[in-house]
C-alpha cells in the first residue's frame, strides 16, 4: 500500500470530499483478484467511497500508522449486496455461533485490522463482524462469502517476501507459480536464457547473469528468503555464499548429504564460518517423501509459509496458532 494514497484519502475527507479509490490501489477490487464476484468492482468501490466521511478517518489514520510501523495490518472493506439479508442471516449448524444478530448495519464500510486482531471502524460492528474482520485479513480468506447479503475483502498494508530463486531448475519453475499464487514476490536468477524465460516463470521477475560469479551484482534485503536450487548442484556454493553474505533471512539448498558435504567445504574455503553455514535448511522442505519436481515445490513453499508465520506474526497470535497445530 502506497502512503500516499492514504495521505490522499485522509485529505479529502478531512475537507469534506469523497476520495477516488482505485482499482490499482485496492486490487481486491480488480478483475484478477475477485474471481468473478460481481459485488467487488470499480462500481462497487466507487459507491464505497461516496460513502466515507470524517468518521472514517481513525480508520485510515491508524492504518498509515502500521505502515509507519511496520506493523503486520490490513485495511478491510465490508461490501453489501443485500442489506436485509446482510443483517437478518444467522448462523449455520456447523460454526461456531456468534449470536442473534447478522451483521450490524446493512451499509457497506472500511475497518483496520492487524495480527494482534486490533480492530479500528467507524460504526458498531456486531460479533459476526468482528469475526470475518479478523478473517478477512488472511487474503483471499475461506470465509468472506459464507453468509448472505455481503462480502469482504481487504488489502495488505505491508510489503510481501521477496523469495530468490537462485537457479532456473524444474524445481524453481513449480516452485514460482506456486509461490506466486501464495503471496511472494519472486526473482528467479540464472545463466541461461534457455530456461529462465517468460514461459517458464510467467509471473517471476527473471534476471540473467552472465554468471553465477556475478551474483554480487545482485542486492538482497535482510528480510528476503533464498532457494538455492542450480540446475545439477553446479552452482550451490556460490549462491550459498551470496546468500549468507547477503544476511537474509532464509536460505534453504536442495542437496542429499554428500554433495552438501562438498558444497560446505567449498563455502568454507570462501571464508563462510561454521555459524554461518548452519543457517543454511538443508534440506530444504518439509519432509514427506517429495520425489518429483512438483511435489519437491509442495515441500518448499510449505516451509517458506511456515518461515513467513513465524517471522512474521504476533507473538501472542503465533502461540494461539502453535496450540491448535499441536506443536505449542
Amino acid at each position: 500500500m502506497d502512503k500516499r494514497v492514504l495521505h490522499s484519502i485522509i485529505a479529502d475527507l478531512e475537507i469534506g470530499k469523497t476520495p477516488v479509490l482505485s482499482q490499482v490501489d485496492f486490487p481486491c477490487f480488480s478483475e484478477e483478484a475477485r474471481d468473478g464476484k460481481a459485488a467487488l468492482d470499480s462500481v462497487s468501490l466507487a459507491a464505497l467511497a461516496a460513502r466515507l466521511t470524517k468518521d472514517d478517518l481513525p480508520v485510515f489514520k491508524r492504518a498509515l500508522r502500521a505502515i509507519d510501523e511496520g506493523d503486520l495490518a490490513w485495511l478491510g472493506f465490508k461490501i453489501v449486496t443485500d442489506p436485509a439479508a446482510a443483517v437478518s442471516n444467522t448462523d449455520n449448524e456447523v460454526t461456531k455461533k456468534y449470536g442473534d444478530q447478522g451483521s450490524a448495519d446493512g451499509m457497506a464500510g472500511v475497518f483496520f485490522c492487524n495480527d494482534a486482531k486490533e480492530i479500528v471502524a467507524s460504526r458498531p460492528y456486531s460479533p459476526r463482524d468482528a469475526f470475518q474482520m479478523k478473517d478477512v485479513t488472511r487474503g483471499p480468506s475461506m470465509h468472506n462469502d459464507q453468509f448472505a447479503g455481503l462480502t469482504w475483502a481487504s488489502v495488505a498494508l505491508f510489503e510481501p517476501v521477496k523469495v530468490w530463486l537462485l537457479g532456473a531448475s524444474d524445481v524453481a519453475s513449480e516452485l514460482a507459480a506456486q509461490a506466486a499464487h501464495l503471496g511472494f514476490l519472486v526473482v528467479v536468477v540464472d545463466y541461461d536464457t534457455a530456461y529462465v524465460n517468460a514461459q517458464r516463470f510467467p509471473e517471476a521477475e527473471r534476471i540473467v547473469l552472465a554468471s553465477f560469479d556475478n551474483l554480487e551484482e545482485l542486492k538482497a534485503a535482510p528480510h528476503d528468503y533464498v532457494c538455492v536450487l542450480t540446475r545439477g548442484h553446479m552452482f550451490d556454493p556460490q549462491a550459498c555464499i551470496w546468500a549468507l553474505r547477503s544476511g537474509v533471512h532464509y536460505v534453504g539448498m536442495m542437496g542429499c548429504v554428500g554433495k552438501n558435504d562438498r558444497v560446505y567445504e567449498l563455502v568454507r574455503e570462501a571464508g563462510i564460518t561454521d555459524a554461518q553455514w548452519e543457517r543454511v535448511k538443508r534440506p530444504i522442505g518439509l519432509t514427506f517423501g517429495a520425489k518429483t519436481p512438483a511435489e519437491l515445490a509442495i515441500a518448499i513453499v510449505g516451509e517458506l509459509v511456515d518461515v513467513r508465520y513465524k517471522e512474521r506474526y504476533h507473538e501472542e497470535a503465533r502461540r494461539s496458532h502453535d496450540k491448535n497445530l499441536g506443536r505449542g
